[in-house]
């Protein structure tokens, strides 16, 4: 049986690497080490990234950046076909097509990003290309795969069976379906570097063309090395609309705790958005000095952490009680 996010929520404990990961924590129980400080740390969306973590803590213990810790993080969860919202596997459009978005930032302020990209396994490394190799900030669609294909990246069928059968199952109900849990993350290396990056499938079933808050610099994802950093999972129009990673950078630099930055972004968006049936906002937020904020407009959003002594999941606050 696999387990969703949602899900994953609601199971208690389960092992990965020999590590527990335990989702039913008390909200809000932040770890010791993070708000002292200490690195190499990661922070990601979703407890079941804990493997993107795993891999991403191994690549700074070497002494590796925080910029090739998110690339090779998010390269795990973009490879996993058990995941319905994230490359390989993703849940595809209305037309049955998988197509993908994703950003990356480096501490230097330097950005990339794909949107609508399609048959190309890993946008994450893609985006990174986009960032070191031109002088753009976004490639897109064909454009994008173009570039990806020139650059020594292999074209590959992203859909796989199971994805191909929720899409035809979904052909015949047209039920709304809430799949849209981006994979964020905010690394630190021993450096005291940090970079940050998103990739998703995006909303299953949404319209073909559609692109979220993604790859777009601000929205999903911002950071900034002499503040810290913030990435978003959800509904992306409500992030593109607040500009919600950009806002809580903002919101730190102006002297409020991670926590608090969050609280306010989340804030916003309940304040500005008289519908928020079927919707959900996430964010968590990193300061330089390892402070973490994790909030979320309604309930279900985890998150994980991981240090060189610990690697656990935790159930985020949220607005809407």
């Amino acid at each position: 049986m696999k387990i969703s996010r949602r899900d994953f929520v609601k199971t208690g404990s389960i092992f990965s690497g020999g590590l527990i990961l335990n989702s039913a924590l008390p909200q809000n129980l932040f770890p010791k080490s993070l708000i002292e400080g200490k690195k190499p740390i990661v922070l990601s969306t979703w407890a079941p990234n804990i493997k993107a973590n795993e891999k991403a803590i191994e690549i700074l213990l070497n002494d590796k950046s925080s910029l090739d810790a998110i690339e090779e993080g998010i390269k795990v969860t973009e490879a996993d076909p058990n995941d319905h919202s994230v490359g390989y596997g993703g849940l595809p459009d209305a037309e049955g097509i998988v197509t993908l978005d994703a950003s990356i930032m480096d501490w230097n302020g330097n950005a990339g990003s794909v949107a609508f990209l399609q048959n190309i396994m890993h946008p994450i490394s893609v985006a990174r290309m986009v960032m070191e190799k031109t002088s753009h900030v976004m490639l897109a669609g064909e454009g994008a795969k173009k570039f990806a294909l020139q650059n020594g990246f292999k074209e590959e069928n992203l859909l796989t069976e199971e994805a191909k059968q929720s899409w035809l199952n979904w052909k015949q109900t047209q039920n709304k379906n809430e799949n849209h849990d981006t994979i964020g993350m905010l690394a630190i290396d021993n450096f005291g570097n940090m970079s940050g990056g998103v990739s998703t499938s995006g909303l299953a079933f949404k319209l073909h063309g559609r692109v979220g808050d993604s790859p777009i610099i601000g929205a999903a994802m911002f950071v900034d090395n002499e503040v810290g950093g913030a990435v978003a999972t959800g509904n992306g129009e409500f992030v593109m609309r607040t500009l919600g990673a950009f806002l809580i950078v903002e919101k730190m630099r102006e002297g409020l705790s991670s926590q608090k930055a969050c609280e306010f972004a989340i804030e916003r968006i309940y304040k500005t958005h008289k519908d928020l049936s079927n919707m959900n906002v996430s964010y968590l937020a990193l300061s330089k000095t390892g402070e973490l904020g994790a909030y979320s407009l309604k309930s279900g959003f985890t998150y994980c952490y991981t240090t060189q002594k610990e690697n656990k999941s935790y159930t985020s606050d949220f607005l809407m009680k």
